[in-house]
């Protein structure tokens, strides 16, 4: 691959532009590429919550790409798209009413310093030295930390808030009550998210099984007598979300919980980025 230094011509003539960077460089230069006449990928955060750049997770809203005024289209964050992939079916089938999702979040999620932090302290703990955290808020080997991103005035994370926004706006759902919480896990790849789902009408763990064995992007992993269902360890390096512990919630009549784990490097970043440009260039 020829890298090249950055600069503002450095786009024309190109088609096509990805982007995966931080959110700043990013909102610096997306439009840049546009405005030379590409149709940009945005992996960032920076353009998601604009209403004139789509939002897309390639199987639920494709069709938001036939209207891009800016140029750009915006991949979700990791944690996003894992948790609405089996959103999507349900609010299709019943009609969402209420969300409730904590994530367990793997430690790749924060870059390759997270996985540095992981590894180095669970080394540290076999020879019985100090385990001293530099990257992380607190010790992550044997820890679970549930801290991702910056607290805002709420109470809430930033990553907590980005699930709320991203699934409304991907569902077309801007009053879906969303309740969030992120957690940082000692797992090196790939995000599990633990949701309860209410409906409007009644969607049985049944007819849940149908509805996620029949989505594109969605495998159905679920028979605990079996002890099948899905885990990090299982899930690492696969393109599809795994969907499994479905079960009718206890104490309300129209909801589910259900257990979903995505490779959060692939279709919670760049697979989906890749089914964007795949779908532009189409």
């Amino acid at each position: 691959m020829a890298c090249e230094t950055l600069r503002a011509d450095g786009f024309d003539g190109l088609e096509l532009v990805i982007v995966d960077v931080d959110d700043p460089i990013a909102a610096e230069w997306a439009p840049v590429a546009a405005a030379a006449g590409a149709k940009v990928v945005d992996n960032s955060a920076a353009f998601r919550m604009d209403p004139d750049v789509p939002l897309v997770v390639t199987e639920i809203n494709p069709g938001d790409l036939q209207r891009m005024p800016k140029g750009i289209a915006s991949c979700p964050n990791c944690t996003t798209i894992v948790t609405v992939m089996p959103l999507k079916p349900l609010h299709e089938a019943g009609r969402l009413r209420r969300v409730v999702a904590t994530s367990y979040q793997a430690v790749s999620g924060a870059g390759v310093n997270g996985v540095e932090e992981l590894r180095s302290q669970t080394l540290a703990w076999a020879r019985g030295e100090a385990m001293v955290p530099r990257f992380f808020q607190h010790q992550i080997a044997f820890n679970v930390i549930p801290h991702v991103d910056k607290f805002g005035d709420n109470g809430y994370t930033g990553e907590e808030m980005k699930l709320v926004h991203e699934v409304r706006k991907i569902l077309e759902a801007p009053d879906l009550p969303i309740s969030p919480t992120t957690v940082r896990v000692p797992v090196f790849t790939a995000h599990s998210v633990a949701v309860n789902a209410e409906t409007e009408v009644p969607v049985g763990p049944e007819r849940a099984r149908e509805l996620f064995s029949s989505f594109p992007g969605l495998t159905l992993w679920d028979d605990p007598a079996q002890k099948r269902y899905p885990m990090p360890v299982l899930v690492e390096g696969q393109d599809n979300c795994y969907v499994g512990r479905i079960r009718q919630d206890l104490s309300r009549a129209n909801a589910l919980n259900f257990w979903v784990v995505g490779d959060q490097l692939r279709k919670g970043a760049a697979l989906n980025g890749v089914q964007i440009a795949e779908l532009l260039i189409r």
